[in-house]
């Protein structure tokens, strides 16, 4: 076999890069002077906008509210989602579509409780419930938790508000004034309420 002389290598090296693409290159491509022009425009505005802005506004005034509004607002306090409440301390029994647990938790939905007296309704989260009790003609015998001293008046009524409108119940709504009265009416109760018995005597 004939050898290749340096001349020849380098010849076909050559003939090689020629077939080859050229690789691409960036080059100097600034941008649109209209592009650069906006940048510093709205640069300017920036810092114009934070020179000239006043930084001492309250947070709770961010919704521009006068001061006055603000204060009404904040002495009334924010309020009382009831449906939080219920997902927070009452879902995990009666469920989300108020149906409870069969042969375990009662229904909400369409419950002679629920759609009873309102005094009658409040005495029950205060004090809790064990024993018989029976619902919508089907009895359970668990227990309901006491909520006295984990929800304020004020929540107590908005969940009790919020399980009267739903599931197709309508009922009136249940006031922050009639679950003082009733906490106040029966402190002297220790324990939960006996189910029917207790709560047939209310």
């Amino acid at each position: 076999m004939k050898p290749v002389s340096k001349n020849q290598l380098k010849h076909q090296s050559s003939a090689s890069q020629l077939r080859e693409l050229t690789d691409p290159d960036e080059s100097a491509n600034p941008l649109p002077w209209y592009i650069t022009m906006a940048m510093g425009a709205l640069f300017m505005w920036g810092l114009f906008y934070i020179s000239h802005a006043y930084m001492g506004v309250n947070s709770f005034e961010g919704d521009n509210r006068t001061m006055e509004v603000a204060a009404v607002a904040g002495a009334a306090g924010p309020a009382i989602d009831g449906g939080e409440v219920y997902q927070g301390k009452c879902v995990a029994c009666h469920q989300a579509n108020g149906g409870g647990v069969p042969g375990v938790f009662p229904p909400l939905a369409g419950s002679e409780y629920v759609l009873g007296k309102a005094e009658k309704l409040a005495a029950i989260p205060l004090h809790g419930i064990q024993g018989k009790l029976t619902v919508k003609g089907a009895t359970y015998n668990g227990m309901m938790p006491v909520f006295a001293d984990l929800l304020t008046d004020a929540e107590i009524a908005a969940v009790l508000t919020h399980i009267r409108s739903q599931w197709g119940n309508k009922a009136e709504a249940v006031t922050e004034e009639t679950v003082k009265k009733v906490r106040e009416a029966t402190k002297s109760h220790t324990g939960p309420w006996n189910g029917d018995e207790d709560l047939s005597k209310l």
